[in-house]
């Protein structure tokens, strides 16, 4: 069947990030990508769209409009399934290096276009050759209007299964509160309490002034072209074994994010000093987005539609501007004492309410000046920084689409105006990290390579320590 009729009118409005994202300044979409064991049946891509995409939420089968007053709802139309459905064609009996670089360069074009506002915002692309990671590869397109990575990840499990047995729920890593060592006196808490409202009103002035005043060094890791957020990005991934990066996170005393953090940061600034000495430490500021829900851990479609839901459907997330730390020599000699500079400056970070302030004042804007103005300020927010960050947690089982394996998994946001984006996601026990740079600007596998050999000295010096 070529098409899904809609059986209803949907007058559900675009929310102000949807709009904010979908805009003349903003244009973001999410690229993600399954890695098959097996060569996919691309019979199967319309069955499964209709029966399963399709029903998971009415977004997938609306358009954004606009009516006269200006205001963006999403409308039910009629999809044809088949304007949706890709399957590129390579030379055949190639080699897998070969197809990798077909992939790469598929990805690069997919990550520059943009989408038809006249039909639902998503797209499938099949690519049924052989890369060096998969024997074939899915990709999903899904514009950022949607919904973040915690509702479009949701989707995409929805569409999945386990592959050991297909009637039993996939499960996620727990998500752990770190406890209080410091005890909850009083006398504790209310120096906590001032240290919180000073970081607070420190983190939404900075973020006022980035947003607006003051841009980032032009360093090997930002060009600072007008036209980042319009140009084709190289997409690189590397692989991390999360048993060891939580061998170090045990050593230090710190959170996966710190020490993943914190080693991105090494290799960026290992890049910097390896490109061009004296941009090593430049002032370079990371954007890192985060999810905002009450409840952290990815949920079923069916609890994110529920009213009040604590992880509602959506975009619901805010960022914070966190400066890459400066290398010193005794740093390069011990790499853990970077890490625990970049824990103090995250964990700062963490004790302010900088970020939901920053959510209300676009809140204000867009209803003084409209979204356009206000997809503005999150242009100059991150046109002005160096570099995104932003992770999401996968399953600890394998998964399969339609009986097929997935070996590996991995995804990027493209449109966003930098020279630098990182994306991070967990699956079976490895954390996947992928480098979306600007095309012709930052040597890809360069930046790999020192983000690796960051990982090795942390982990070598984690290790030797007691």
């Amino acid at each position: 069947m070529e098409c899904e009729k809609a059986d209803e009118v949907v007058a559900e409005p675009v929310s102000p990030i949807g709009q904010y994202f979908n805009s003349s300044t903003l244009s973001i979409s999410i690229l993600a990508v399954l890695e098959l064991e097996v060569p996919f049946d691309d019979s199967l891509a319309i069955p499964l769209l209709k029966d399963i995409f399709l029903p998971i939420n009415p977004r997938f089968s609306s358009i954004m409009v606009v009516e006269k007053n200006g205001v963006k709802h999403w409308k039910s139309v009629e999809v044809k399934l088949k304007n949706h459905v890709y399957v590129p064609n390579f030379p055949v009996g190639m080699s897998q290096q070969f197809y990798d670089k077909c992939l790469q360069d598929y990805l690069s074009k997919l990550s520059a276009e943009q989408m038809p506002q006249s039909q639902p915002l998503w797209e499938v692309h099949i690519v049924k050759y052989p890369t060096s990671n998969a024997a074939s590869s899915v990709i999903f397109k899904l514009h950022h209007a949607l919904g973040d990575g915690f509702s479009l990840m949701g989707a995409l499990l929805s569409c999945l299964q386990r592959a050991d047995d297909p009637s039993r729920p996939l499960t996620f890593p727990s998500v752990r509160m770190r406890p209080d060592i410091n005890g909850s006196s009083i006398f504790k808490n209310v120096p906590k309490f001032f240290n919180t409202v000073f970081n607070t009103a420190s983190d939404f002035c900075w973020s006022m002034i980035k947003s607006s005043l003051i841009e980032d060094d032009k360093t090997p890791i930002r060009s600072g072209s007008a036209a980042a957020g319009w140009l084709p990005i190289t997409i690189t991934t590397m692989t991390f074994p999360l048993h060891q990066i939580k061998q170090i996170k045990d050593n230090l005393g710190a959170t996966l994010n710190d020490v993943i953090t914190g080693t991105i940061f090494l290799g960026i600034r290992l890049y910097m000093q390896a490109v061009n000495q004296e941009s090593t430490n430049l002032h370079s500021t990371a954007v890192v987005l985060f999810n905002t829900r009450m409840f952290k851990s990815i949920s079923s479609i069916k609890e994110m539609v529920k009213p009040g839901s604590k992880a509602p459907w959506g975009n619901h997330f805010s960022f914070l501007h966190i400066s890459v730390p400066q290398l010193t020599n005794a740093e390069v000699q011990n790499p853990l004492k970077f890490i625990q500079k970049a824990q103090e400056i995250i964990q700062s970070k963490r004790s302010s309410f900088g970020a939901y302030l920053t959510a209300k004042l676009l809140e204000t804007v867009k209803k003084l000046r409209g979204h356009e103005t206000a997809a503005k300020f999150i242009h100059g927010s991150l046109n002005n920084s160096s570099l995104a960050i932003t992770n999401m947690m996968g399953p600890v089982e394998k998964m399969a689409l339609a009986n097929h394996p997935i070996k590996g998994l991995y995804f990027m946001v493209a449109g966003s105006p930098q020279s630098l984006v990182v994306t991070i996601v967990t699956y079976m026990g490895n954390l996947r990290v992928s480098l979306g740079t600007e095309e012709g600007f930052i040597d890809s596998p360069k930046l790999k390579s020192c983000i690796e050999n960051a990982f090795e000295m942390i982990l070598d010096a984690a290790s030797a320590t007691p």
